[in-house]
């Protein structure tokens, strides 16, 4: 059992501006997790751990030197040639230059990093800047400059882990988790996201080599998520016997997100969450996607207060309210605004069917549907 207490992992790096304008993560993410979660009380200063950058050598552990040292300089130069934009992917529409990326992107991993240690220990961590699961040794991707879920899973196998399972909740498959562990048999990864949407792979799972994927209908709700909670990814802990998790807790699954079309609630997820915590592993629990910043600010504070557990007030103090209503975001017309953002901090459930579409996911993974 777990005698020691969490510990939320941050830096004011993530206050910076980053990304640019007509960006989809230039808005508020990190910081207004922080904020909301001192509004609400939940976040003591003996629980929060601020978190240093990798240093390079650590950084040449996963990513290549030469795609390490072009992020280097083009931080340090503010500008990026041609030849280096085409390698490595840096100073694209997606993965923009801008002021301190190598900093924060090293801090990122610094985190996971951290993390692992602290886990390791028998604390959960909560890293919600971490969840950079598109980056790769050579290149920038889907706005990951690094991958710093790599390195929390090298971290904990470093420590002596010897099965460690990486669950990915985002929207978007973890091509870059999956692509650097396959060949790892002491690694297992599992991701649930969306069928047909960037970056298009995950769509079949490789079992020999220990790597699950769930590729979902747009609309997944909170019954189908149960569903393959309780016949995929727990019957696949109790296979593997992991001794080690690490979980990627992307927002974009959650409705009303603008870059995808699942609709699963906060509550849902939390119980989710929840549900991996209470089998009493070291446990590093990592941010990722999430492209509306109401839904991605309540559903990572929500999961600080559960890690740590607290009660989800019914509504929210006035202050919590105005502070959510002067967010903004472009890719959200302010219509589409739904009551619940500003006023409370769970979602309404989202139950519904359970499609055929989900139960073929779990029998073609050879699970057994009663």
């Amino acid at each position: 059992m777990r005698s020691l207490d969490p510990i939320y992992i941050g830096s004011e790096i993530f206050r910076r501006p980053a990304f640019g304008a007509n960006h989809p993560l230039s808005i508020m993410r990190h910081a207004a997790v922080m904020d909301l979660l001192n509004m609400l009380g939940w976040l003591d200063d003996d629980e929060f751990m601020k978190c240093k950058p990798a240093s390079v050598e650590q950084l040449q552990r996963f990513h290549d030197r030469s795609y390490v040292r072009a992020l280097q300089h083009a931080n340090a130069t503010g500008k990026v040639d041609p030849e280096v934009r085409d390698r490595y992917q840096i100073g694209t529409m997606e993965n923009p230059l801008f002021a301190g990326v190598f900093d924060r992107a090293a801090t990122t991993v610094g985190g996971s990093i951290l993390a692992a240690n602290l886990a390791n220990e028998g604390r959960v961590v909560f890293h919600p800047s971490g969840g950079t699961h598109h980056g790769r040794p050579d290149r920038a991707s889907g706005f990951c400059y690094f991958n710093d879920p790599v390195f929390a899973i090298l971290t904990l196998l470093d420590l002596g882990r010897e099965r460690v399972l990486y669950i990915d909740l985002d929207a978007h498959h973890g091509d870059g988790v999956e692509e650097a562990f396959y060949l790892y048999q002491r690694v297992t990864t599992l991701s649930v996201h969306e069928a047909q949407r960037w970056p298009f792979s995950g769509t079949r799972s490789r079992p020999s080599q220990n790597v699950h994927n769930f590729s979902v209908a747009p609309g997944l709700n909170d019954t189908e998520l149960e569903f393959l909670v309780d016949h995929a990814i727990m019957p696949l802990i109790a296979e593997r016997e992991p001794d080690a998790l690490v979980l990627c807790c992307g927002a974009d699954c959650l409705a009303g997100d603008p870059l995808s079309k699942m609709a699963l609630s906060n509550v849902a997820l939390w119980d989710t969450v929840a549900r991996l915590l209470a089998i009493d592993l070291p446990t590093v629990v990592l941010g990722g996607g999430g492209y509306n910043p109401w839904t991605v600010t309540r559903y990572w504070a929500g999961i600080w207060g559960m890690i740590k557990g607290e009660t989800v007030p019914e509504r929210l103090s006035a202050e919590a309210t105005s502070f959510l209503g002067e967010m903004e975001c472009d890719l959200i017309d302010e219509d589409e605004i739904e009551p619940e953002w500003l006023t409370s901090l769970a979602d309404t459930p989202y139950p519904g069917p359970v499609r055929d579409t989900i139960k073929s996911l779990v029998t073609d993974a050879g699970r057994h549907v009663a």
